[in-house]
């Protein structure tokens, strides 16, 4: 789809502002995989007080450097749609002048696998295979997002399950438990029904160009409904290994967040195009809260 025609570019010097390559970076899509990996480096009973320095390199490349790195080539091949959904973004606004966004983004790709190079053959592994989810997401020939089952599973388990099963294994030196990866996992899977609410905002555009996002093919009501279902059974699953492996507290908890989250879920149906932002910002912290609870539970 990168051959459609692009919104003109109002260059405006030679150099983009600081402001506008931190913007196309996006500062707020970095939590979860900080999160995450967070949630990994928790469960893989580390001791920080000796292990913090690799703790905060891997902080920074899960969030700045590599998701940065994904929403600025997401950014790249999505200027054509940005100009009809966003165009007040830094690349069709022409606040990014030129081809300044895919320069940002190889850029960031080899900050990346440098940084991962430092934490060892499972951080730069890890990395790798991190860098190849993002460019496949976004640019052809793979173009994942180009059909929302495709791609909001690759961004669940690339936000999620990846950076958890990282740190965990970055600070553990070794494979992490099979416990942490089947948890990671349902997290990873459950984040596809996240991905979906994300698209609503893009409806408009998508259409146009052919993206086949779930609220474009299903309907915003349908795909809703199939968001709530994907966020919550996952979810349910970890409550039931959690119950399997002793860890009934941490068990209640999550059935409580999730109890919560089926609450906001409830309310966000009611007009799904208009209030999937809101759910993003209310349910979403439920769930992520119940991810460090089974972090927690997890730590030998």
């Amino acid at each position: 789809m990168t051959g459609q025609p692009v919104a003109p570019l109002r260059l405006s010097g030679r150099w983009p502002a600081p402001s506008a390559v931190l913007e196309v970076l996006k500062p707020v899509t970095w939590f979860p995989p900080v999160w995450a990996f967070a949630c990994g480096v928790v469960a893989s009973g580390a001791a920080l007080s000796e292990a913090w320095p690799i703790a905060l390199l891997g902080l920074l490349l899960a969030g700045p450097v590599v998701c940065g790195m994904s929403q600025a080539v997401n950014d790249w091949f999505d200027r054509h749609v940005d100009a009809i959904n966003e165009p007040q973004r830094p690349i069709p606004s022409g606040r990014l002048p030129g081809r300044w966004g895919l320069h940002v983004a190889l850029l960031w790709t080899f900050l990346s696998l440098l940084l991962g190079a430092a934490l060892g053959p499972w951080g730069f592994a890890a990395t790798v295979l991190g860098v190849a989810l993002a460019w496949a997401y976004s640019a052809p020939p793979f173009r994942l997002k180009a059909n929302g089952w495709w791609g909001n599973l690759a961004c669940g388990l690339a936000y999620e399950t990846l950076p958890w099963i990282t740190g965990t294994t970055v600070l553990a030196h070794a494979a992490p438990d099979a416990r942490s990866i089947a948890v990671a996992l349902c997290f990873g899977l459950a984040a596809h029904g996240i991905m979906t609410l994300n698209d609503f905002k893009s409806i408009a555009g998508d259409e146009r160009f052919g993206i086949r996002s779930l609220p474009v093919q299903l309907g915003p009501e349908r795909a809703a409904r199939l968001a709530t279902w994907v966020m919550a059974v996952p979810q349910v699953v970890v409550i039931g290994l959690l119950g399997l492996w002793g860890f009934w507290l941490t068990a209640g908890v999550v059935c409580l967040l999730l109890l919560g989250q089926g609450a906001a879920m409830r309310h966000m149906l009611r007009d799904p195009r208009r209030l999937a932002p809101w759910y993003n910002g209310t349910g979403v912290l439920m769930f992520v809260t119940g991810m460090m609870a089974c972090a927690v539970a997890l730590r030998p």
